[in-house]
């Protein structure tokens, strides 16, 4: 086998267990060649490899495929042992108690901001995002935090570089209110979307040094309710960057 058809391969493994979880139920092998674009001679293969594996199973009344709990206890038992998130998990949940919003912990994977951890709020109507979600840095509040510690010249040459998609009405697309915006973050301590990345919600975000690694955290909710308590949240927000940043010793 090449790389290539080892990328293609893990690409097609990942791919696939996505396909599973946004169906929320079986498939037969045409449907996973339809979901995955594959030829059914690659997915039949893929299968029988994960099946031999005990990542799959298939009934034997209908042939539908649907996948094992193996990977989630593989998962669970991985997450567990987490060096970075065993530490920083509490002062993460500390911060949902103090604001009963979502919080969520970010890092900057190239152009793009991923979520490690999402630790979403006690009230009903709440913002939701998933752990391995991926961000643009423009218009969500972790990657503002990151473009906004950038020094003016490093800020600058990133910001000309975006693409500044719009992902609601309310996506700031030129560069010079972003940059503006930027600057205003940066002198009051945290950064702002209001509506930007998800209609009607609001996040504020800061970035903390932990361990010698730079990580986002945000705090998320109705744009209505934050706006309402912006204050008290964003002091509760640096708080918790000043409990991070005060964590001693190494991962």
């Amino acid at each position: 086998m090449s790389m290539n058809d080892g990328v293609k391969t893990a690409v097609r493994t990942v791919n696939l267990f996505e396909a599973f979880s946004r169906r929320k139920g079986p498939m037969t092998l045409t449907q996973i060649a339809e979901a995955l674009s594959a030829p059914i001679s690659s997915c039949h293969g893929l299968v029988r490899t994960l099946s031999a594996r005990g990542y799959l199973y298939t009934s034997e009344r209908n042939r539908e495929i649907y996948p094992t709990k193996r990977l989630l206890e593989i998962a669970n038992t991985i997450a567990a042992h987490d060096p970075v998130l065993e530490s920083i998990v509490p002062e993460l949940e500390a911060l949902r108690d103090a604001t009963d919003e979502t919080v969520l912990l970010g890092r900057r994977q190239g152009d793009t901001i991923l979520y490690l951890d999402v630790i979403e709020g006690g009230q009903t109507l709440r913002y939701s995002a998933g752990a391995g979600d991926i961000k643009p840095m423009h218009s969500s509040a972790i990657g503002k935090s990151f473009l906004g510690r950038l020094d003016s010249g490093e800020r600058a040459a990133l910001v000309a570089r975006l693409p500044l998609d719009p992902r609601t009405p309310n996506t700031i697309t030129e560069r010079e209110p972003l940059t503006d915006d930027l600057a205003k973050g940066a002198t009051r301590g945290y950064f702002v979307t209001r509506g930007e990345n998800v209609v009607d919600v609001m996040g504020m975000a800061t970035t903390a040094d932990v361990y010698g690694e730079t990580f986002g955290v945000a705090v998320a909710g109705p744009l209505a309710r934050m706006e309402a308590g912006e204050e008290a949240l964003a002091g509760e927000l640096l708080a918790a960057k000043a409990r991070l940043e005060a964590l001693g010793g190494t991962i």
